[in-house]
């Protein structure tokens, strides 16, 4: 099943237009988008293929780690991770 998963870290400073755009780049790999900037977090929305809610958030948020060591961004903690399945969101409209 595929999964959207947003992951979200927050730290100390702001984040800066470049950081945020170098974090987009390394999860648009994984068909993923960044946010970020003007504030104290960083964040993406990933889409990756698992069985359960639970190994989806666990995939994306070994993509959004894997992102921000590409991005060279700093290691903040994850503060929020949430996952809705493409069945979830066709129920949503339907």
């Amino acid at each position: 099943m595929r999964w959207s998963v947003n992951v979200v870290a927050e730290g100390d400073r702001v984040m800066g237009l470049d950081e945020v755009v170098d974090l987009a780049d390394a999860v648009a790999v994984s068909g993923g988008i960044a946010s970020g900037i003007g504030t104290t977090s960083y964040g993406a929305q990933l889409l990756v293929d698992a069985e359960t809610r639970d190994e989806a958030v666990e995939r994306a948020r070994a993509e959004f780690l894997r992102a921000v060591t590409t991005a060279g961004l700093p290691q903040w903690p994850i503060v929020r991770a949430e996952a809705i399945s493409e069945d979830d969101d066709a129920e949503d409209f339907g």
